[in-house]
């Protein structure tokens, strides 16, 4: 597991479970434990940064409405929250009408929350775990991943740049996830 997450992840799974039953501090504890990070996987997506926030309350209104469906032995809960806010962020996007792959403005390139995930030499350490598990993955599988979790592109999106059926990228990013998280756990 990623040594960031370690702190954090043993207590995420329980808070889901009390959000599932209407717990409110519970649901207050994980917004103060994720909402960092997640708002660094919306700032991802997302250009501007209201939407980014906008995007990040509409996740976690999501986390509260759906968090009894959270299965442990589907996901972690960090990925599951991530996925959240992802796909919300993604949503967002395409109602904005904002283009999915612009890169961020300059006034922004700061601003994505990572100085407050990490200190520096931890994110640098992950990073290049992160991109040794990366570089194990056929070329094409890479920059799919990249594109579709660091630029936010749809599998639909995906599929027209690959030439593949939506179902053969579907398929293609689950397993290379299988293979980043098996690496990034130290199991191959």
């Amino acid at each position: 597991m990623s040594t960031f997450l370690q702190p954090i992840e043993h207590e995420l799974g329980p808070l889901l479970a009390r959000i599932a039953g209407g717990d409110r501090p519970a649901f207050g504890r994980l917004y103060d434990l994720t909402s960092n990070r997640l708002f660094a996987v919306v700032r991802r997506v997302l250009r501007r940064p209201e939407l980014a926030e906008e995007a990040l309350q509409e996740a976690f209104v999501r986390v509260w409405q759906k968090a009894n469906l959270y299965d442990p032995a589907q996901a972690r809960p960090m990925a599951w929250l991530a996925a959240i806010a992802r796909n919300q962020a993604i949503d967002l996007r395409r109602r904005s009408s904002e283009r999915i792959g612009e890169e961020l403005d300059e006034n922004s390139a700061g601003g994505d929350g990572q100085s407050a995930v990490l200190p520096e030499a931890d994110l640098a350490l992950e990073l290049k775990r992160l991109r040794d598990c990366l570089s194990r993955l056929p070329e094409n599988r890479q920059d799919m991943v990249l594109l579709a979790y660091y630029q936010g592109w749809s599998r639909e999106e995906l599929a027209a740049q690959f030439s593949r059926p939506v179902t053969t990228v579907k398929t293609l990013l689950r397993r290379s996830l299988i293979t980043l998280r098996e690496c990034l756990d130290g199991r191959t």
